[in-house]
């Protein structure tokens, strides 16, 4: 009787309910254009897309950083010279849900910000800020108040001008941290001098002795490695001990370390050891210099330029403008560092899919790279391998504002994802 009963439910079909396939979260960026626009992005799957476009950040909106940790997104103006009757700004921006940045404050700067870095020191953060028109570097506390004044502004002159006429004046080009975020480094394009700075327990910079690099490099742009942090710490912001002597707070948290520095004009890539003095200042002795370039050339091809390195792992990208390796498009190389002796060596280039690649961002998935091509003026997503570390296919291209000339400051000038 018992298996008589169960016979009928033994014979009803199964019925099984599928679980759906969870979607992605779309990923949002922003871009700046020199057209004066900042764009919202949003990439969900491969569908890139521009969700606002606001006239801000000045004339020319040149570079934008993300403050994760308050949330709040800084865009520096690159308008203006080294004539104090011009100026460039600096605005600080609250994203909403929807990716679109309402405008917290707006502050006069120097002319020419191309780019910039936040540092802190307990529990105050700054901004430093690379002014390659006005030949001079700034810092900003943050956060940023409306119309407040720079905390600090350091000013260069030249003797004698440079190897080319793009090196006629000092221009700073960039500005970044060391692992520590003890020390600001800043690549002067035009003066061939890494110029460096020591932050101290207020938060201000004290000028180190600079170091000369070859005649005519021009150097770039550039970043820290080091064996005591892991491969993100030079772009997040410090909270070392601000009790103690800055050499001290260095020397307890580092190991080895290195860093490398692209040159725009002489075409090279750098690799330097690291070490902290005593005195609070950092030594950088030069051991390698390569072309960034594949098939072993004793040059760049002809009018192109090195532009913006970044390094996740044991590879470093580099973006190449106005190679078109991949006719019309441009390239981006990827470079091998030796974990022995932090040597490089090039493996080879991808399609940047546009013309002169700028600037570019990685996702913290190490997974997505945003290629901002000026020239073409387009946002483009390519898949990475996070275990070879190459750069595959594309995902999305996007064009964000109209193209620009190339050699001109026109066009897409960043791109940064909020992450």
């Amino acid at each position: 009787m018992r298996l008589t009963t169960l016979l009928p439910f033994l014979s009803l079909p199964l019925t099984i309910t599928a679980t759906p396939t969870p979607q992605p979260k779309p990923s949002r960026l922003w871009a700046t254009h020199y057209n004066g626009n900042v764009y919202s992005l949003t990439l969900s799957n491969t569908n890139l897309s521009i969700t606002h476009t606001q006239k801000t950040c000045g004339k020319m909106p040149s570079w934008l950083t993300y403050d994760s940790e308050s949330h709040i997104v800084y865009c520096s103006d690159e308008d203006g010279t080294s004539d104090p009757s011009t100026h460039g700004s600096l605005t600080a921006y609250r994203p909403g849900k929807d990716g679109k940045l309402h405008e917290l404050s707006s502050v006069k700067t120097i002319g020419g910000g191309v780019d910039s870095v936040i540092y802190g020191v307990g529990k105050e953060k700054f901004i430093a800020i690379a002014h390659y028109e006005g030949s001079a570097v700034s810092t900003f506390k943050l956060p940023l108040k409306q119309n407040s004044h720079a905390n600090q502004e350091f000013h260069f002159n030249m003797t004698h001008p440079g190897a080319v006429s793009q090196q006629d004046s000092p221009h700073p080009h960039s500005v970044f941290l060391d692992p520590t975020g003890s020390f600001i480094v800043s690549p002067d394009l035009g003066a061939d001098l890494l110029r460096i700075y020591s932050i101290d327990s207020t938060g201000d910079l004290t000028s180190c002795p600079p170091v000369n690099v070859t005649f005519g490099s021009g150097p770039r742009h550039g970043l820290f490695w080091t064996d005591g942090t892991d491969e993100h710490s030079s772009s997040s912001p410090s909270t070392n001990d601000a009790s103690k002597p800055t050499h001290q707070r260095e020397m307890a948290a580092v190991g080895k370390t290195m860093m490398y520095l692209v040159n725009e004009i002489g075409g090279t890539m750098m690799v330097f050891d690291v070490s902290y003095a005593r005195s609070g200042c950092l030594n950088l002795e030069r051991k390698q210099t390569i072309i960034p370039y594949p098939n072993n050339p004793r040059k760049m091809p002809e009018g192109s330029t090195p532009s913006e390195i970044r390094l996740i792992g044991d590879k470093f990208y580099v973006s190449v403008r106005s190679d078109q390796g991949f006719e019309p498009n441009d390239s981006m190389v990827t470079i091998s560092r030796n974990a022995k002796d932090g040597r490089v060596s090039v493996d080879g280039k991808s399609e940047a899919w546009g013309k002169v690649p700028r600037t570019y961002a990685v996702n913290r998935a190490g997974d997505l790279v945003a290629i901002g091509n000026q020239a073409s003026a387009n946002v483009a997503i390519v898949k990475r391998d996070r275990v070879s570390g190459e750069l595959g296919e594309k995902v999305a291209v996007l064009q964000v504002g109209e193209p620009g000339k190339v050699g001109s400051a026109e066009g897409l000038s960043s791109v940064i994802w909020e992450e």
